[in-house]
């Protein structure tokens, strides 16, 4: 096996604990038309699915609606005006990120989040001279599952495939990077907004928390000397 030079995090629920802002920004909307905010906890699971996911839960509307396009536009405002609020880094995620430096190992972000919210909000978390991709959901011309962005990630970072390692919180992220051809990590500690199991994602791992990370980079099943 090739040894791991690469390590590529989804955004929304594995890098960053991003749904306070986005629930808040769907709360913003019910409380305008005079209903009551939901629980982040409810809200939370759906966090990685962005708009659609949130918007149909809030206000039970799918993209099919006629009325869903208004409000989508409606959430990006509203997210938009305080993406990195409440947003933070999951707790260890520094520690992990700064080991992978001193290790000489590149990271990169690869979310379906698009670039309008990505740049941003990276710049805010204080990650954007640091990563070494960040690619969006609107960076190529398919979002994940598609394997392209990563694809793209790899090009950008002058990686191959099977140097590369891909962690995600959601079942989509393991399709991907499988499709790609890298080797795929869920973050259990993330959103999980599927229905499946993570057991049956079929991915080479699972870890509770980032710090698990290095643990792994460590097994030669994983990272080969």
């Amino acid at each position: 096996m090739t040894a791991i030079r690469l390590v590529l995090f989804d955004l929304d629920g594995t890098l960053a604990d991003t749904a306070p802002d986005l629930a808040g920004a769907v709360n913003r909307m019910l409380l305008s038309r005079g209903r009551e905010p939901l629980p982040l906890a409810e809200m939370r699971p759906l966090a990685s699915h962005g708009a659609r996911g949130l918007i149909g839960r809030a206000f039970g509307l799918t993209p099919a609606d006629a009325a869903y396009e208004a409000l989508r536009q409606e959430f990006f405002a509203e997210y938009e005006s305080a993406l990195c609020q409440g947003s933070t880094l999951f707790p260890t995620m520094t520690e992990t990120l700064g080991s992978l430096e001193e290790d000489g190992l590149a990271w990169g972000i690869v979310t379906n989040k698009i670039a309008r919210f990505t740049e941003p909000l990276v710049r805010a978390l204080g990650l954007a001279e640091r990563a070494v991709c960040v690619v969006s959901g609107d960076t190529t011309a398919h979002a994940k599952p598609h394997p392209a962005p990563l694809i793209h990630a790899l090009r950008q970072a002058g990686r191959t495939a099977p140097e590369a390692l891909y962690v995600g919180d959601d079942l989509r992220d393991v399709q991907a990077g499988q499709a790609a051809g890298m080797r795929t990590v869920v973050a259990a500690y993330g959103y999980l907004g599927n229905e499946v199991p993570i057991e049956q994602w079929g991915a080479d791992a699972v870890i509770a928390r980032p710090a698990e990370l290095l643990g792994l980079l460590g097994d030669r099943s994983v990272r080969a000397a």
